[in-house]
């Protein structure tokens, strides 16, 4: 079974010249052993990336691998899964350097948001993070009662 991870938190870092940034220590810590700690980012949606660590990125792969590729949906959405693909392991200063392909894509500059989401990490520009959610809060409780209004969870208030 790959291991499980309960990632939680949002950080907000800066890229260096090189297109690096460092993983915060509180990241690093539920993320598990440094040594052997092993990502993929790619394109993830509304412009953001998706930071994964290699065994969830393994579970994920195997199942669009196993999507039928005769069917041109499921051989478009995996051309676009893998696009830009990259395996990223940290350096000694637990820095990660993106691809410059991946972050014109996701319109970044120099701040970034990293949004932990249990078992993988958006990677946001700090301007396209504060818009998507400046816009969003208005009908976020209408959001959680279409989404969860029908669930055992309905009486939780999720502000």
């Amino acid at each position: 079974m790959a291991q499980q991870y309960d990632l939680l938190g949002e950080y907000y870092v800066a890229l260096d010249s090189k297109g690096r940034f460092r993983l915060p220590s509180g990241l690093l810590k539920e993320l598990g052993d440094r040594d052997t700690l092993k990502f993929v980012v790619n394109r993830g949606f509304d412009h953001s990336l998706t930071l994964y660590p290699k065994p969830v990125w393994e579970q994920i792969k195997a199942e669009v691998d196993a999507l039928n590729k005769f069917n041109q949906k499921n051989l478009r959405f995996t051309r676009l899964f893998y696009r830009g693909a990259t395996e990223l392991v940290p350096d000694s200063a637990d820095r990660l350097l993106l691809p410059k392909q991946l972050l014109a894509w996701a319109r970044t500059d120099k701040n970034l948001v990293l949004n932990a989401m249990n078992d993988r990490i958006e990677i946001w520009a700090e301007a396209e993070y504060e818009a998507l959610f400046s816009e969003e809060m208005d009908d976020y409780s209408t959001l959680a009662e279409e989404v969860l209004g029908g669930s055992s969870h309905g009486t939780t208030d999720p502000a």
